[in-house]
């Protein structure tokens, strides 16, 4: 339906700022399930009124989105297949960014009404599977080759593993501080009064850490999605990192060095790799990268940014074109069981140079999507909290609780953002305040959590249904 879309045509422009608005919604309803969790327990212990709570969340987020890196974000566009993530021709990914943001946000938004804490994480990574899978389903490949699947795995294990660990680490945590501690009131719901200075202290420290982690982790997956979308509405301007430009000089000979590898390790695509190689090498005015180093050094070079049917918009979306294809394959000979160690390391360095051309997200999409988050849990956070807070175990949520869960919570989840690991913050914080119910002898209220357990296991398959059809329908050239 899409395919032929002529990229300059209003309609393209149009779905794209859609997708736009889409993306920035999407963003939103993250703070309604995922940063909401960091405040739960600040809020429910009276130690943090509501408004403090999300101000204090906002400015951690914040932090957390500027110093947390992009490799997250990048972790997860990766996942789809590279005709996907750049159009052959140099067009905009409309298709892709339409069914993306609709499963996800409709999932999304689905899950908040009820009040379940549910993943963004794995809303985002069933629609991407979805759309590989469409995509698959498009050119008659196998739904087998359709997947990154050496990505998947090391996601997936991520997001299975970091539950498991915030219940039995806040388990374990909670145990430790009721033999060493033995103030009874941080172990009984909050009344009227708020909790000791110092257990306010911790928990308004817990929360700023759970924040912090979140901005680091699930801030920065929002970033890569704001990045296709603005990269195709200006092409011009952001295919390629603008920063970047002294780098683009040393492509050939970063080509020329990759060129073995592919040759001998890459899979079925490295035929169209090889050629993206040979457009960057060749040194004639035609080659993909002398384009645009001959448009960046012309100084009556005047294009519009948002021309996207310039010389320099085709030019810089047809090298991004051929980057991706070279990385795709360094990242299979990279995953290879059947490369030396020496190969691998290899790999993985020509990748970090080339990928700095293409993997990149300025300030202003941080900031963006920081207030996305911030203003998404001022307006979201109260049916989240209060499930947290009331309905996860037969007792209320106490402050000691609240703090071992969210302590082990900003751990994991930190460690998770600065390794590249993206992880759910929702699992691991709602995991960790059910480790520590389970310790306390509370129980758990298995009506709401097999809501929630349902929840969970739908999540994946449902977006991946929802996104592989649509994707299916507005790619698909025969409909």
């Amino acid at each position: 339906m899409l395919s032929n879309l002529d990229p300059a045509s209003a309609l393209a422009v149009a779905l794209l700022i859609f997708a736009l608005v889409m993306v920035i919604l999407f963003e939103a309803t993250n703070g309604f399930h995922d940063a909401a969790n960091a405040v739960a327990t600040v809020i429910y212990s009276k130690s943090l009124t509501p408004i403090q709570a999300v101000v204090l969340s906002g400015v951690m987020n914040f932090l957390g989105v500027l110093l947390g890196g992009i490799s997250v974000a990048y972790a997860l566009v990766e996942l789809l297949p590279t005709d996907v993530l750049s159009p052959p021709g140099g067009g905009p990914a409309v298709a892709m960014l339409v069914a993306l943001f609709i499963a996800a946000l409709s999932w999304n938004i689905g899950t908040w009404w009820l009040a379940l804490p549910n993943s963004s994480s794995h809303c985002l990574i069933g629609s991407l599977i979805g759309i590989a899978l469409g995509n698959a389903a498009v050119h008659a490949r196998e739904l087998s080759a359709g997947v990154h699947w050496a990505q998947l795995s090391s996601v997936l294990k991520s997001l299975a593993l970091s539950p498991v660990l915030g219940f039995v680490l806040a388990a374990a945590l909670y145990l430790i501080a009721r033999r060493c501690i033995h103030d009874e009131n941080l172990y009984e719901p909050p009344g009227a009064n708020p909790p000791v200075w110092w257990m306010r202290f911790l928990l308004s420290l817990t929360c700023s850490g759970v924040s912090f982690a979140h901005g680091t982790n699930d801030g920065q997956k929002s970033i890569g999605l704001i990045m296709l979308t603005i990269i195709g509405l200006f092409p011009a301007t952001f295919a390629l990192d603008p920063q970047a430009t002294a780098q683009l000089g040393r492509l050939p000979g970063l080509m020329r060095e990759a060129r073995p590898l592919i040759t001998q390790f890459g899979d079925a695509e490295r035929s169209q790799a090889l050629d993206a190689m040979a457009a960057i090498e060749q040194p004639s005015p035609s080659g993909s990268l002398q384009q645009v180093l001959t448009l960046e050094s012309d100084p009556n070079n005047s294009a519009p940014i948002a021309g996207r049917q310039s010389s320099s918009a085709l030019a810089r979306s047809s090298l991004r074109d051929s980057l991706y294809r070279v990385i795709a394959q360094l990242k299979y000979v990279e995953e290879s069981h059947h490369v030396s160690p020496q190969q691998k390391a290899q790999a993985k360095g020509l990748l970090q140079q080339i990928g700095s051309s293409v993997q990149y997200a300025p300030k202003w999409v941080r900031m963006l999507s920081a207030i996305c988050l911030g203003v998404g849990t001022l307006i979201g956070y109260k049916r989240i909290v209060v499930t947290l807070g009331e309905r996860l175990g037969n007792i209320h949520l106490t402050p000691a609780q609240g703090a071992c869960a969210e302590l082990v919570s900003a751990v994991l989840i930190t460690a998770a953002g600065f390794t590249g690991l993206p992880v759910s913050t929702t699992h691991v914080v709602t995991s960790g305040i059910g480790g520590t119910m389970v310790t306390a002898g509370a129980g758990l209220r298995y009506s709401m959590l097999k809501r929630i357990m349902i929840a969970w296991v739908l999540t994946l398959p449902i977006t991946i249904i929802i996104s592989g059809t649509l994707y299916y329908f507005l790619a698909s050239p025969r409909v």
